[in-house]
């Protein structure tokens, strides 16, 4: 990694209103702008715009960095979507190495120089703000938990060290310092009731103190059951801790960052370039019951997807529109044209529907089903599994406006097969079953993340659901077409210019020597 200043260019285009622009032919970063800013020539009252850009950029709101960073990796790895792109080989388990190079450099090269400007900058002698400083330090905890839980070992402690050479932190001791992190911001935040940080800046709650302290808690129980699997005691402790001091429970705490006209969601621009489709998976989960000719369709489905432009396909009996696509197809299959014959993403993501809807961090549906997974361990949550479990739909039933079909969406039965050739993915019902549990909630909790890939493939890592059909193909020598990919490769950049660092990465234990796909990170031991 070569030398990296704060480069703060896009939060000031935010500031003048520019917005987010489209051009998108040099894609390197300039990670030695003479331009750039540092704490002493920024004024105090332009922090809350670099605040703003750190969230956005963490986030990946500009359109090109999200496909390259998301939908064209994790979306597809958490088998949301199926490439309808011929020369998208990532759907067959090649990481592209020019798209994860950019990955890479949208968090190294936009996010966490944002991020850690804002927490210097909040510290620094006459411009001390405690509450804006703890509100980073948990933004911090989130873009950093999001680009280890990709690539594993990454540059976090000594990021910004202005060296050449920027050492790696295994993940494991970048999860205990997340737990710190949150510790210290919280207390802060505690200290100072009604408090505000960054005021209209702050893209996701306006600056509200109590609801950063929500967010905090929530996005603790995240990463306690995230480590479950390998430290059982502190998961306990740390998710414990979180339902005490009191998660996300109604959509209303729930965490998105605000869009507008030039801001837009990307997924509305995206979704305009007709790559990407519903992928069988997600096909099968969605219809249920017991006749194929007539579906109980979940009640979300018009509003995650749309019908496909040429309407019912006749291999799956089923007399809907909702069409999805096996993950994995060869490049002679996706030449001819798939996307008409397949569903695309849901009206509030359409171009038409622009700017969009906000862009997904945590909600309060995936603090229920992490309740509930707690509840199953044994910890404290506050409430038992089974409840939390139903909780969890109903918030995510009254994220899509669909709450009053609660009732007789637990009642829809087992999914049901997408097309010929494909039985159901599952057979697990919606209707609590306390011998298949962990099954339900890990699956009901795949769709209420839903368009949030990124989290999705993480969890699908972890707990090894929702049950997802086998790739038609993979090109990975290290990842068969019937296996999960478990982690990104280190990117070239890397190599070229912080190869000292990134090869003894490679060494540490939990990488174990190895740099590929299938190697698992830490916190995946199943």
């Amino acid at each position: 990694m070569k030398k990296l200043k704060y480069l703060l260019i896009p939060f000031l285009a935010l500031a003048v209103g520019v917005g987010i622009n489209s051009c998108t032919d040099d894609f390197e970063e300039i990670n030695t702008d003479p331009l750039a800013l540092t704490a002493d020539k920024v004024d105090g009252s332009l922090i809350g715009l670099a605040f703003a850009s750190a969230q956005w950029n963490t986030m990946n709101g500009l359109h090109w960095r999200f496909q390259i960073s998301q939908n064209l990796f994790s979306d597809l790895y958490a088998q949301y979507f199926a490439t309808t792109q011929s020369n998208f080989d990532s759907d067959r388990y090649l990481q592209v190495g020019r798209w994860s190079d950019l990955c890479w450099s949208s968090f190294y090269g936009q996010a966490a120089p944002n991020i850690k400007f804002v927490e210097d900058f909040t510290v620094s002698e006459g411009n001390e703000d405690p509450v804006g400083n703890a509100v980073a330090k948990i933004w911090r905890v989130e873009g950093y938990h999001r680009i280890t839980d990709y690539y594993g070992p990454v540059p976090y402690s000594q990021f910004g060290n202005a060296s050449l050479e920027v050492p790696y932190d295994s993940q494991e001791s970048m999860y205990l310092d997340f737990f710190s992190t949150l510790d210290e911001a919280v207390s802060v935040l505690k200290a100072n009731p009604g408090g505000n940080a960054f005021g209209a800046n702050d893209l996701i709650y306006g600056g509200d103190v109590a609801k950063w302290l929500t967010f905090a808690s929530t996005l603790r129980l995240r990463l306690a059951l995230r480590i479950s699997d390998v430290n059982p005691g502190l998961a306990q402790s740390e998710a414990e801790k979180a339902v005490a001091d009191g998660v996300m429970e109604t959509q209303d705490q729930s965490a998105y960052v605000s869009v507008n006209d030039q801001s837009k969601n990307p997924i509305v621009t995206i979704t305009n370039w007709g790559e990407y489709r519903m992928s069988a998976t997600m096909e099968s989960h969605l219809k249920r019951g017991s006749n194929p000719a007539s579906p109980i369709f979940d009640p979300r489905t018009p509003h995650l997807f749309s019908p496909a432009a040429n309407g019912d396909r006749a291999d799956d009996a089923d007399d809907s529109p909702y069409e999805g696509m096996q993950n994995g197809q060869s490049k002679i299959f996706i030449t001819a044209d798939q996307n008409n014959p397949h569903s695309d993403v849901g009206p509030s993501f359409l171009p038409a529907a622009d700017p969009g809807s906000p862009i997904v961090v945590i909600r309060a549906a995936e603090a229920w089903f992490l309740r509930a997974e707690g509840a199953l361990n044994g910890w404290n949550m506050g409430t038992d599994a089974q409840t939390a479990y139903e909780e969890g739909i109903l918030q995510s039933l009254t994220e899509w406006g669909v709450q009053a079909d609660f009732g007789s969406y637990l009642a829809s039965g087992a999914p049901l097969s997408p097309q010929d050739g494909l039985g159901p993915v599952t057979d697990i019902t919606v209707a609590y079953d306390a011998g298949r549990a962990r099954e339900q909630i890990a699956t009901q909790k795949w769709l209420a993340l839903y368009p949030d890939g990124w989290e999705a493939w993480a969890e699908l890592r972890r707990t090894e659901y929702p049950a997802v059909y086998d790739r038609v193909n993979s090109e990975n020598p290290d990842v068969a077409a019937n296996e999960i990919m478990r982690k990104m490769q280190y990117v070239t950049g890397e190599f070229d210019n912080n190869r000292p660092a990134v090869d003894a990465a490679i060494q540490f234990p939990e990488n174990g020597g190895q740099d590929n796909g299938g190697v698992r990170v830490w916190w995946d031991s199943n």
